[in-house]
């Protein structure tokens, strides 16, 4: 049976961990905190007036947050950071709204679905900071994410990466002094990453491994925080006749779109979209292969994605996210939408979605065209991360296809952007989903050691996933208790 984590199992270990964060200065912001800023004590929010965003500050774990300022240093909370795509650029009627993970620390909303997996381990002491390494499997931003919180609560990380992911992601992680581990392969090599987890399991008994694939701490965060975010900002911008017709998420480790199933607590109509990449539609056609939308696993399913919630499935061609990658950063891409009547502002913040955010963009636009939505309606969806993490890409793709011109920008606007139809989409069925979901057997169940009763149990059980959800509660409770003892908050 899949059991919650909401006990002290191992409270001699919980107690060192106590130690560690005493002697440090550690404080663990509560899920309440990092999805109502306002929460966190003043004496916090003086220092961190003091702490750059990226800084490797434990304060910093109070920055696990959608309301972060956007600024690098000495900024507090405000609202929801969001940007909102107008007509000019999308071609649809319906309103698309991304939600910015660029004022994360690391640049990107990982350092929330890392903090979900390892904090409460740590606040149950099933994890000792004085002996045990974090393991972080990915494919990018989550390694950095868990490297990032490791650091700030006194944790020795080990990151593991394919090797063609981008060199920003690889030299950032040496610099904060994780261990680096590159495997084989591109964004769609997660067995290889599985395969060196099972070797690190047979062979360092200090490690942990925090599969983000398998460990609902990870959906569990996007749940309480991302999905919470989203209704903030969608009550902000929403008239009377506004509708949340479409949450539109990147599968990946299917964290992210755990989101959906905290909205669909609200808007029960609302139309919940795993998107792919085209290259390797797994969900769509059982498919396989490589390809560049960065920030997104595949060839399989992921033991925390809630299928049954899942509406609809896109798979997006990564060629349309390369170019209007080069669109939305290059000059002559600029001066072409600002010609076509783009904000000029706006234009600047499209640097704001990263190469996976431009894919659920796509997939937006898929959708508002097979759904025919209209202006009343709203889609959100999520930038993980920004246009600042692919810079080398950016220098990779004039190598290969020479300089950026404005009849290039005009040729990619009109053909990935206006022209990206709704085809190679599928709305579910009972069965369809069903399908999916039982694709997981093969991952999890034969490769990975899972239970054929747990994998029924996560189709079955109607209580699992809400009370999975729900352990924030529980975890926030534990996590004041820790804190308590621990005494540092009350030595600031």
């Amino acid at each position: 049976m899949i059991q919650l984590i909401d006990k002290i199992t191992k409270p001699a270990i919980r107690q060192k961990a106590i130690e560690r964060f005493r002697e440090r200065g550690i404080i663990l912001p509560t899920f309440a905190q990092m999805r109502n800023p306002d929460l966190i004590p003043e004496k916090i929010k003086e220092q961190l007036k003091n702490i750059g965003l990226w800084e490797l500050h434990p304060l910093n774990l109070f920055r696990i947050s959608w309301k972060n300022e956007p600024k690098e240093k000495g900024g507090l909370f405000g609202n929801v950071n969001y940007i909102e795509l107008p007509k000019q650029i999308t071609g649809v009627d319906a309103r698309i709204v991304l939600l910015s993970g660029k004022y994360f620390p690391t640049g990107a909303h990982k350092v929330g679905a890392a903090y979900g997996c390892l904090a409460p381990r740590i606040i149950t002491g099933e994890f000792d900071p004085t002996y045990h390494k974090a393991v972080w499997p990915s494919t990018g931003n989550y390694c950095r994410g868990g490297a990032f919180d490791s650091y700030l609560m006194g944790v020795t990380a080990v990151a593991i990466l394919p090797e063609e992911m981008s060199k920003e992601r690889f030299e950032w992680l040496k610099e904060i002094g994780a261990e680096v581990i590159a495997t084989h392969g591109c964004e769609s090599n997660v067995k290889e990453i599985y395969d060196k987890c099972w070797d690190i399991r047979e062979n360092r008994e200090d490690c942990i491994i925090f599969n983000q694939f398998d460990e609902f701490g990870n959906p569990c965060w996007h749940y309480n925080t991302t999905g919470p975010a989203i209704e903030e900002v969608y009550n902000q911008i929403r008239n009377e006749n506004s509708s949340l017709a479409a949450y539109i998420s990147a599968t990946g480790s299917a964290g992210t779109i755990a989101a959906g199933d905290y909205l669909r607590t609200l808007h029960p109509h609302v139309k919940v979209v795993a998107s792919e990449a085209l290259q390797c539609p797994t969900l769509l056609q059982n498919g396989f292969g490589g390809h560049r939308i960065e920030g997104i696993g595949d060839k399989h399913v992921p033991w925390v994605h809630n299928v049954k919630n899942t509406d609809v499935v896109t798979a997006i061609d990564d060629e349309d996210c390369m170019r209007t990658l080069r669109l939305f950063n290059e000059p002559e891409g600029k001066q072409l939408l600002i010609s076509e009547g783009v904000d000029a502002n706006l234009v600047n913040r499209l640097s704001l979605l990263g190469i996976s955010g431009i894919g659920n963009m796509l997939s937006a636009i898929k959708t508002a065209k097979h759904f025919e939505l209209t202006s009343d309606d709203i889609i959100f969806s999520i930038a993980t991360d920004s246009a600042e993490m692919y810079q080398s890409r950016l220098t990779e793709l004039e190598e290969q296809k020479g300089k950026y011109s404005t009849l290039q920008a005009v040729k990619d606007h009109e053909k990935c952007v206006y022209g990206t139809k709704a085809d190679t989409m599928k709305e579910l069925t009972y069965n369809d989903k069903k399908a999916i979901h039982n694709l997981k057997y093969f991952t999890w169940v034969e490769q990975q050691a899972k239970e054929v009763e747990d994998l029924n149990q996560l189709w079955y059980d109607k209580k699992l996933w809400n009370n999975l959800f729900n352990q924030a509660a529980k975890w926030d409770e534990m996590i004041n208790e820790f804190n308590e003892e621990a005494g540092v908050l009350g030595k600031l």
